[in-house]
């Protein structure tokens, strides 16, 4: 199982090293497995597509998900080359896998150019006390919008 487990984890490092060589983003790698075959692999494209959210984790996640039919990855294993950011941390909650494995840390991220930790730190601040500033409005308008989530009968709950 060990093995396995190495094997892809490799894999992931692979996607790390091609994103990253090839100028697409950070050296980010992403493999998603289900019943030993690869499901879903993404590495950092940032750079190449212009999208902040186009972390390794998170393209993979997209991948799998299409190529299951799925918006959820139960029974999936994540190989990722580095412990998530909170961002891939939020999308691999809602997605459900399994199980993780990491290989280098967010410290390690951190010595290398990619600290997270101020968005940690923005998370336990008040709104008001955040560096982009949150402002609620229109409440009332998008609270009817949810009451009338809360009467559709044949919803799909997420």
């Amino acid at each position: 199982m060990e093995e396995t487990h190495e094997k892809f984890m490799k894999m992931a490092i692979a996607l790390s090293r091609f994103g990253m060589e090839q100028g697409k983003g950070g050296p980010f790698g992403c493999v998603i497995v289900k019943d030993g075959k690869v499901i879903g692999q993404g590495y950092n494209s940032v750079l190449d597509t212009n999208d902040p959210t186009a972390h390794a984790e998170v393209v993979a996640i997209r991948d799998a998900c299409k190529n299951l039919g799925s918006f959820q990855l139960t029974g999936c294993d994540m190989y990722t080359s580095c412990e998530p950011c909170p961002m891939c941390l939020g999308a691999i909650y809602w997605a459900r896998p399994s199980r993780v494995f990491y290989a280098n840390t967010k410290k390690d991220a951190a010595a290398v150019g990619f600290d997270d930790q101020f968005i940690y730190e923005e998370l336990e601040l008040p709104l008001d006390e955040r560096k982009i500033p949150f402002s609620q409005i229109l409440k009332e308008e998008a609270n009817q919008v949810f009451k009338k989530w809360v009467l559709i009968d044949n919803k799909s709950l997420y």
